[in-house]
C-alpha cells in the first residue's frame, strides 16, 4: 500500500473515532480484517499481534516469528517493534498510558480486552469498531481494481464449472471443481465456502454441496467467490442443466423463475446510483418478484438483496441494499446484487454480481 493510501486510511478512521487519538488493533489466534485495512500485510499469521493507530503514524508490535515477513512487506512508513523473549510492552505503554484508546469491539474477546486494559495502563477503551466500518465503507480505486479481478476469476471458474457439469456428478465434485481452478487462476482461495445446489437443494440459499447428483432438468445453482490480494468477491449464476422433454411443463416454469430473477436484478442494479438509500433498490426487485405473473412468487424472494464487499465477503455490518436501510449511497461504495425466488420441495434461482456505486449509477465489477 502506498503511503498516501495508508495515510488516508488513518485519516479516515481517526475522523470517525470521535475524538479518539489512539487506537489498538489487537488480533488474536486469527488477523482482525482492520488489521488487514490498515497493513495490507499479504501474507503470516501475526497471531497475538498489535498495531496501534496514531495520526503521526502506525506502529506494528511483531513476534520474532513474523517480524522478517512484515519487514519484507511493510515498506510504507509502518513501524516495526520486535517483541522477543526480552522485550516488553513499554514503547506501547508509553504511547497510551492514562488515555482512553480506541478498540474494535466486535472483534476483541472479552478476555483480551480484560488483559489489554490492565497491562497497558489505559484509562479506558472505547468502542472503534464503527469507525472502521464507515472508513471501509467507501473504497478507493486499488480496492475496486482488486475486487474486480476477484469478480473476473469468479466468473471465469464458474463458466468453467458449468461447461464441465456431467450427469451423475455430485454438488461435492461441482465446489472442488470451482475450488481447485481458481487458484490455477491465480486467486488466493476462496471467499466462503463455495455453495452448490442441484435441483430441489437450489431452494435453499446457504445449502452446503452434499452428495446429490445431477439429473437432466436440474437447477443448477453456484454461489461462490475468491479472495485476490486480501479483497473478495462473491457471484451467483443458476442454470437449468439440460432439457427434460418428457417434463416440459416443469422445464418452462423453471425458465419462468429464471427470467423473473433475472429482470429483478437488471432492473436493481439499473436503480443503484449515489445519493440513493439502501432499502431503494430492494423494493423495486422484491416488487417486481411479487407481482410478475399474478403474484405467483410473491413472498419468494427471502433475503435482502444485498450487502457490503471488501476484505471480507460481508463488510462490516453489510446492511446496503436492505430492507429498512437508509444508508446513503456514496461513490466507491462496493456491493452484491442478488434477487432469488425459493420453492421449497422445487427449487429456486438467484444472480448475484458485484457492483460498485459511482455518480451515475452502478457498474458491474
Amino acid at each position: 500500500m502506498e503511503r498516501k493510501a495508508l495515510n488516508e486510511r488513518v485519516r479516515k478512521v481517526l475522523g470517525y473515532a470521535k475524538g479518539i487519538r489512539s487506537i489498538i488493533i489487537a488480533n488474536t489466534n486469527s488477523e482482525d480484517p482492520n488489521f488487514i485495512y490498515m497493513t495490507d500485510l499479504l501474507g503470516g499469521l501475526f497471531e497475538g499481534n498489535l498495531l496501534l493507530v496514531k495520526q503521526s503514524g502506525i506502529t506494528l508490535f511483531t513476534s520474532p516469528l513474523e517480524y522478517e515477513l512484515a519487514r519484507e512487506q511493510l515498506g510504507n512508513g509502518i513501524r516495526i517493534v520486535n517483541l522477543d523473549r526480552k522485550s516488553k510492552l513499554d514503547i506501547l505503554i508509553k504511547e497510551v498510558k492514562g488515555r482512553k484508546v480506541g478498540l474494535n469491539f466486535s472483534f476483541v474477546p472479552y478476555a483480551t480486552y480484560k488483559h489489554l486494559k490492565k497491562r497497558l495502563k489505559i484509562k479506558g477503551f472505547a468502542d472503534a469498531s464503527e469507525a472502521f466500518e464507515k472508513a471501509r465503507q467507501v473504497k478507493d480505486r486499488h480496492e475496486i481494481e482488486r475486487i474486480r479481478k476477484a469478480s473476473r476469476i469468479t466468473k471465469k471458474a464458474i463458466a468453467a464449472v458449468q461447461k464441465g457439469l456431467k450427469v451423475g456428478m455430485t454438488e461435492k465434485e461441482a465446489a472442488a471443481d470451482f475450488d481447485s481452478r481458481i487458484l490455477k487462476m491465480g486467486a488466493d482461495g476462496t471467499s466462503f465456502p463455495s455453495i452448490v445446489c442441484f435441483g430441489k437443494n437450489a431452494a435453499l440459499p446457504h445449502h452446503s454441496p452434499d452428495s446429490t447428483r445431477l439429473k437432466y432438468g436440474d437447477f443448477v445453482l453456484i454461489d461462490v467467490g475468491v479472495k485476490l490480494n486480501n479483497y473478495c468477491s462473491d457471484v451467483t449464476r443458476t442454470i437449468i442443466f439440460g432439457k427434460d422433454r418428457r417434463r416440459i411443463k416443469d422445464y418452462n416454469r423453471k425458465a419462468e423463475i429464471l427470467k423473473t430473477v433475472k429482470e429483478a436484478q437488471q432492473m436493481a442494479i439499473k436503480s443503484i446510483k449515489a445519493g440513493q438509500i439502501g432499502e431503494t433498490s430492494h423494493i423495486i426487485a422484491e416488487k417486481h418478484i411479487n407481482s410478475v405473473h399474478g403474484g405467483k412468487y410473491k413472498g419468494t424472494f427471502i433475503h435482502s438483496l444485498g450487502h457490503s464487499i471488501g476484505i471480507e465477503v460481508h463488510d462490516g455490518s453489510g446492511r446496503f441494499l436492505t430492507p429498512g436501510s437508509k444508508l446513503v449511497l456514496k461513490p466507491g461504495m462496493v456491493t452484491s446484487v442478488e434477487p432469488g425466488i425459493y420453492i421449497p420441495g422445487f427449487g429456486g434461482a438467484r444472480f448475484e454480481d458485484d457492483v460498485v456505486v459511482t455518480e451515475k449509477g452502478a457498474l458491474i465489477l
